[in-house]
């Protein structure tokens, strides 16, 4: 299937998270379907709401949401007026804002597009607490931008160091080095980082080698956490995934029908994986992901340099509108 690009517009581009476990209170998503193609992706499972495949229209098929930063604007623009232009009052309102959670906000789309950074210039003007999920290089393109937001996290997404293995399982996805380079050269500007090992695949990178060696590397570049999850199966990603492995590890696939009867691996199972993280976590020194991980972080290196980054984020974000310019960046 070939690629296709098709813009869109949007009402509104922030989306409030329901769920309350989730340790942020909206999301972004400046495109929908990921060019990465990861077979196992749980996004997969929300292609049927907008009537799209989970198979190969997934990956080949994106949206980009042209108005996307217009619509985030507008949004936020109407909380300023509700509370009276107190920047802050909206800030603390809004609360906690995920980019990139059902598709990666920098897929080779967004080389061109730059609807993420877009995004990322609104909420640094509203002083939102912002954390980005991202597998890729690109987002290094944006560090003058995120060495100067007031509260800002990037999660780097990786479950395997083995680069063989990834490009069968996500082969649109840049190689786990280059994440790992990217991951030290943020960590290395100051940007609060951390490592999302998610999702641990069973009988392919859940031996404690595997993941071991993914919280050393994590904590070697500079990252602050690291958070895991097991794979979750729903109908549709199943079906794909099932599929990868039929083509690259098909003597596999008896050992994963014993051990997805549903959605998720049997309890025993999980327990194992989760004695092993929580006993790595403690060997080197890496929490998992806090509730409001870029707040949590206290921004330090963004408050010793408040003078100066104050007048930067302003020539890069832009201004407020005139009344709200009484409150400080």
């Amino acid at each position: 299937m070939p690629k296709e690009y098709e813009p869109i517009t949007v009402k509104q581009t922030l989306t409030k998270v329901k769920e309350e476990r989730m340790p942020f209170n909206w999301s972004v998503n400046p495109y929908r379907g990921c060019a990465h193609g990861c077979s196992f992706c749980y996004a997969r499972g929300f292609q049927a709401f907008i009537d799209k495949g989970a198979d190969d229209e997934f990956q080949n098929h994106i949206m980009l949401k042209m108005n996307a930063a217009e619509a985030l604007e507008a949004q936020l623009s109407k909380l300023a007026v509700r509370f009276n232009h107190d920047i802050e009052a909206v800030s603390r309102h809004v609360g906690s804002v995920a980019i990139g959670t059902v598709t990666d906000p920098y897929q080779p789309a967004e080389g061109k597009a730059m609807l993420t950074r877009e995004c990322l210039k609104v909420l640094a003007k509203y002083r939102i607490d912002t954390s980005i999920t991202t597998r890729s290089p690109l987002i290094l393109r944006d560090l003058d931008l995120l060495g100067i937001m007031p509260s800002v996290a990037v999660n780097i997404s990786l479950n395997t160091l083995d680069g063989q293995l990834a490009r069968k399982l996500e082969p649109g996805s840049p190689l786990p080095s280059k994440r790992l380079d990217t991951l030290e050269r943020l960590s290395g500007h100051g940007v609060q980082t951390a490592v999302f090992m998610a999702p641990i695949l069973p009988y392919l990178t859940d031996s404690a080698d595997q993941m071991e060696a993914i919280f050393a590397a994590a904590r070697e570049r500079g990252a602050s956490y690291v958070m895991t999850s097991l794979l979750r199966l729903s109908p549709d990603v199943k079906k794909w995934y099932y599929k990868t492995l039929r083509e690259h590890f098909p003597e596999k696939l008896p050992a994963y029908r014993n051990l997805y009867t549903g959605r998720y691996a049997e309890d025993e199972y999980r327990q194992r994986i989760r004695s092993i993280t929580e006993e790595l976590r403690r060997k080197h020194k890496l929490s998992p992901a806090p509730a409001g991980a870029a707040a949590a972080a206290g921004t330090a290196w963004a408050k010793e340099r408040a003078g100066g980054s104050s007048r930067e984020l302003e020539r890069i974000a832009g201004q407020l509108p005139l009344e709200q310019l009484s409150f400080v960046f």
